[in-house]
């Protein structure tokens, strides 16, 4: 939602400290918190903070090495990190910053300082997420990209390799693209895209999966924590949405109307294996559902090891 309230991650082996912090940021953002470097960065992973707030002296785990670690990974990298610490030496400051920090707070807290700090760098957040955002976006259509999906499928690759959860692609394009661009001209080619797509996108809603054009007349559909079975139902519900929004084609050998074809591969990832396998599987049952005769899904399950 668009106005959602920011989530700050609060990380501090002393629970005071964490309270301290939490009674002045309660009022504008929803606080999660963390008091060793473990749980600060499971809660990175599965709440996704807009901002951390982060203890550099922690036992086991300090926080330069929390930050590294929220920092090296792709799907956590862009979360701004304050550090707040009673280190005040340079070298303290220098190391965080190295690490990837975006400021550093010393104690002990003053409450404005913080307020406006933590305001600051998430305006800034704010900024370059719309930007991000718009960069991931398809000029055409209005959906998704093709960088986007590069993104996500990498993201929730990891993501459903540490859960053991099932990760489906479906991989679908319009049959006989080529014939309705020659008759009925390119203008009408590009408006039966944005069709297609928001077509797509309307039947694809639930939160975690993605649509996106993948180049041409090709579109991609990402469904973390589906089952092959849930996969098919998707492409099915796709292939009929497309086909009864009843799009002209005197120019296809399937019917009179835009048809899609699908191709739908079903894997629980492997870190060991490239999320290529994947789209390249999706590809190959594409290939079959052409072959089939267009207008229908070809399914499979991978034995990945």
């Amino acid at each position: 939602m668009a106005d959602a309230r920011p989530k700050i991650l609060v990380v501090d082996d002393i629970p005071s400290n964490v309270h301290v912090l939490s009674r002045i940021l309660k009022d504008d953002y929803d606080i999660y918190f963390a008091t060793d470097g473990e749980k600060a960065l499971d809660l990175v992973q599965t709440r996704l903070p807009d901002l951390v707030l982060l203890d550099i002296m922690m036992p086991g785990m300090d926080g330069y090495e929390v930050c590294a670690r929220i920092k090296a990974d792709p799907a956590t990298h862009d979360i701004p990190v304050i550090f707040i610490s009673a280190k005040s030496e340079v070298e303290d400051e220098t190391r965080g910053l190295e690490v990837g920090a975006i400021d550093f707070i010393t104690k002990p807290i003053s409450p404005p300082i913080v307020k406006a700090r933590v305001r600051n760098h998430l305006l800034l957040k704010r900024q370059t997420d719309l930007l991000r955002s718009l960069s991931f976006l398809d000029g055409l259509t209005g959906i998704a990209n093709r960088r986007r999906f590069d993104e996500s499928i990498a993201r929730e690759w990891r993501r459903c390799a540490r859960s053991r959860q099932p990760l489906s692609l479906i991989l679908l394009d319009v049959d006989h693209f080529k014939s309705y661009n020659d008759h009925y001209g390119h203008q009408a080619g590009d408006e039966c895209l944005r069709t297609v797509a928001a077509v797509l996108a309307d039947r694809v809603k639930r939160t975690g999966d993605l649509v996106a054009r993948y180049g041409g007349e090709e579109f991609v559909c990402l469904l973390p924590e589906t089952e092959e079975e849930g996969a098919m139902q998707v492409a099915e519900r796709l292939r009929s949405a497309v086909a009864e929004s009843a799009i002209p084609h005197a120019h296809s050998s399937v019917a009179s109307h835009v048809t899609i074809s699908l191709g739908v591969a079903t894997v629980i990832p492997n870190v060991e294996v490239a999320p290529a396998t994947l789209t390249q599987t999706a590809d190959q049952l594409l290939y079959q559902a052409k072959r089939g005769g267009r207008n229908r899904a070809r399914g499979a399950l991978l034995p990945v090891e």
